[in-house]
């Protein structure tokens, strides 16, 4: 017999909940067409042209780095993908050497030795109470000032040079074959942690587990080796000469690029040693005294047993910053670095589309946020214990 519910429809939190919930998005909607035709008749009233058109047109200006061909002629649309990468770049260089760095200055501040706790603790509370802003005009005036002219460049290797436009180096010059290469080696990264995880997978059901490290170092040499003898084995070298006022030729890491990189993760490497710090602490000292009572050192106790458990402590305020990182980056205007916020400003004051140019730059760090925290909570969700009956 099908029992049905006498509750009213206002009695039912469910169903009174969709109805609100309805009503809000409601709301928000009709708020938000407003918005939108009120902008587009202000727009009108102006003679302002409105919408993407401006996209296609030829940009008509220089971007100082790139990781793929640009030039002046080409359009905004591949103007603002410059700068899309260039933050991607510095977002992902950052944040992997701030949790590197994070890491060890959070084990430093816990440290019996006085001294590397007192170094943690000085540096870590410098780079949190000093604007970052402030950071990033302080190395870009160091990287600046204590390097010579292009014309008195160091060369500190051969063909090798150091100077106030940043270092230059040799590289190999373009081939079809290099771009499959660099592929090839992301493609054994994957392929590694694969096996890492196969193996510890395997590890936790029957408690044996094989060593890995020399299959995963051929993995990770031999697949880019191969793809390499496969499409020609180029060696042709692009070298660096001085013509003018700069190098041409080579490969180029400029001071703008270092000074961003740098002081975004020393900023954010010590908050990182903060939460690192505090997940530690957080797992009880019977945890410690188990691991020493079965022959564990002390750093074979903290890998093992210590920082696993304090993971699950560790990753959202981790996360947190991972963000601020990302967001961070846009402050690269202020030093010259052309990210994607520097490149859509110059585009903004060339084509006076102003408001389509800040919902691509809204949109495009909504992107990097909304799927960064899609990886660290799928990731946090991996990490967390599980108890002994939980389904």
């Amino acid at each position: 017999m099908v029992k049905h519910s006498n509750a009213s429809f206002w009695n039912d939190p469910k169903k009174r909940a969709i109805f609100f919930q309805a009503l809000l998005l409601l709301a928000v909607g009709a708020f938000a067409t407003l918005l939108i035709i009120n902008t587009q008749s202000n727009l009108a009233k102006q003679n302002i042209a409105s919408g993407f058109g401006f996209l296609t047109q030829e940009a008509g200006f220089e971007i100082s780095e790139s990781m793929i061909d640009y030039w002046a002629d080409d359009t905004y649309k591949l103007a603002l993908w410059v700068g899309i990468l260039n933050t991607l770049k510095v977002a992902l260089i950052g944040n992997v050497l701030a949790i590197i760095l994070g890491v060890f200055l959070g084990i430093m501040r816990l440290s019996s030795h006085w001294l590397l706790s007192k170094l943690s603790q000085v540096f870590i509370e410098v780079m949190r109470n000093t604007p970052l802003l402030l950071q990033l005009f302080f190395w870009y005036a160091i990287l600046t000032e204590i390097f010579p002219s292009v014309k008195e460049a160091y060369e500190p290797l051969p063909n090798v040079f150091l100077s106030q436009r940043g270092l230059v180096f040799p590289v190999f010059a373009e081939h079809i074959a290099w771009p499959w290469v660099k592929a090839s080696f992301f493609i054994g990264i994957a392929g590694c942690l694969g096996l890492h995880f196969w193996n510890k997978r395997r590890k936790m059901r029957t408690g044996i587990a094989y060593k890995l490290g020399p299959i995963m170092g051929g993995v990770f040499v031999l697949i880019p080796l191969v793809t390499w003898l496969l499409l020609g084995a180029p060696t042709v070298v692009d070298w660096p000469e001085l013509g003018g006022f700069n190098f041409n030729g080579g490969m180029t890491i400029t001071p703008e690029f270092v000074a961003l990189v740098l002081g975004l993760v020393l900023y954010t490497a010590a908050f990182n040693a903060e939460i690192v710090r505090a997940g530690i602490q957080s797992v009880s000292k019977g945890q410690w005294e188990a691991a020493r009572s079965l022959g564990l050192s002390q750093p074979q106790a903290l890998r093992f047993v210590i920082l696993p458990q304090s993971l699950r402590v560790i990753i959202p305020p981790m996360t947190s910053q991972i963000l601020n990182l990302i967001k961070n980056s846009s402050l690269a205007v202020g030093i010259g670095y052309p990210d994607f916020v520097s490149v859509a400003n110059t585009t903004m004051n060339q084509t006076g589309q102003a408001i389509e140019a800040v919902v691509l730059i809204m949109l495009v760090y909504l992107f990097f946020s909304l799927s960064t925290s899609l990886f660290m909570n799928f990731y946090n969700k991996k990490t967390q214990l599980i108890t002994r009956g939980a389904n």
